[in-house]
């Protein structure tokens, strides 16, 4: 069963994925997360109330830095969605698991510990199997004048990976997942707010709006599932069912928008999805349980 809540979430956020492709030549990225946001605070709240977990919290500046980096994520692979191929977009966001890898090598590395080298041996391969991976995935892109928008969503992927070491750091400080995740929903908001008073923004009375609140059920509906995946299952399958996201955004994207992936990039798409289950196994006995990810 709790691999089941893992890959309802994974559905979950492809068809958040799907929507945010509908709403994008209507909406810009930040009002897509603003309004993302602003859904997220009444869900999360309501979650929140059913838990009995309170607002307060002893460190408010762990969160400013959270919501500064995951917000950034969720800017650019929003980006990256209404400009590249669904299942691209998605892959180069979930390449966040190999950012986390390779950040464990670099400190090694750092540090000097060679025997510590040797013995991540099979984790510095993963990683670079990744990253060979993201060269073919980003070659069709360079190809069809894409690359910008391929580099965007290699940052999501990035700083998705940085958001998921501070998750895991407020995890360790005793701050619960639902207190977590409703603050990133507050800073999304606020910061998708006050983006949209320097840029264009559109009337929400259109039928288009509703792809918006599409957008922010499908994405609470897809945290929550992750969340209940993570706490009752075991973390390594439930890290490595996540993947199973991409095939579904692969899948909408040639059935609903006729994406044109050659095969160098299902090629790609397949080594980032192989190399990042193999760093989440290796990793595994570097960091503690992976808490649930933001979307």
């Amino acid at each position: 069963m709790q691999a089941a809540w893992m890959v309802a979430a994974s559905l979950f956020f492809a068809l958040m994925s799907v929507c945010i492709k509908y709403a994008s030549p209507y909406f810009g990225p930040l009002e897509i997360v603003c309004y993302r946001g602003a859904i997220g605070i009444v869900f999360m709240w309501a979650v929140m109330r059913s838990q009995k977990v309170s607002l307060r919290t002893t460190v408010p500046m762990m969160h400013v830095w959270r919501n500064v980096i995951g917000v950034s994520a969720l800017v650019a692979w929003f980006y990256a969605i209404a400009h590249l191929p669904l299942a691209t977009a998605m892959t180069l966001n979930y390449m966040s698991g190999v950012w986390v890898a390779a950040f464990l090598v670099g400190g090694t590395l750092l540090l000097g510990r060679l025997s510590d080298v040797r013995r991540q041996g099979p984790l510095i391969l993963a990683v670079m199997a990744g990253f060979a991976g993201v060269v073919m995935m980003l070659r069709p892109t360079l190809e069809q004048n894409q690359l910008f928008a391929g580099l965007i969503g290699l940052m999501s992927g990035l700083m998705s990976a940085l958001a998921y070491i501070q998750v895991a750091a407020l995890g360790r400080v005793g701050e619960p997942e639902a207190r977590t995740v409703f603050y990133f929903c507050i800073g999304a908001a606020l910061a998708g707010g006050i983006g949209m008073r320097f840029f264009d923004t559109h009337p929400l009375d259109t039928p288009q709006a509703l792809w918006l609140l599409a957008v922010g059920i499908l994405g609470a509906l897809g945290q929550l599932c992750m969340t209940r995946a993570y706490t009752r299952g075991a973390t390594m399958v439930v890290a490595n069912l996540q993947y199973s996201g991409i095939i579904f955004a692969a899948l909408f994207g040639v059935f609903l928008f006729s994406d044109q992936i050659p095969p160098i990039g299902w090629l790609g798409m397949a080594t980032i999805i192989a190399s990042g289950m193999t760093a989440t196994f290796l990793r595994s006995r570097a960091l503690p349980n992976p808490p649930a990810e933001s979307h």
